[in-house]
């Protein structure tokens, strides 16, 4: 017998099955959608809230990035989705554009939400 040969080399191996894993997935590793909603507040005032990005990135960098659209925005943490981004305004459009200009989604990965209608992005 070879001095390579060890009971831990006998796992079956199908080395085809990592070089396919992550080829559809997000730059972040994850499947799940970006969703981006519109909440009304009071009079003509709404909050643009996005939820579903990777803790990968820096949530407050992408707010620092966010507002070049003449916005306020902060992290907020949510009960049910953890940390998410929320804007002032409808910034709808501007975020879906800048998420995948930025690489962070692909268009079919956002869902936006809001006003009766749920959506992918549409730009």
């Amino acid at each position: 017998m070879s001095k390579n040969f060890a009971i831990q080399n006998l796992h079956s191996f199908n080395s085809f099955a990592d070089a396919r894993k992550g080829d559809d997935l997000l730059p972040a590793g994850t499947e799940d959608y970006i969703h981006i909603e519109i909440q009304q507040r009071n009079g003509r005032k709404t909050l643009t809230t996005v939820q579903g990005i990777a803790d990968d990135y820096d949530k407050k960098k992408l707010v620092k990035a966010f507002k070049k659209f003449a916005c306020n925005g902060t992290v907020i943490e949510h009960p049910e989705y953890g940390e998410a981004i929320q804007l002032q305004d409808d910034q709808r459009k501007n975020i879906c554009q800048l998420l995948v200009e930025l690489g962070l989604a692909k268009d079919n990965q956002l869902k936006v939400h809001g006003f009766k209608t749920s959506t992918a992005c549409i730009m």
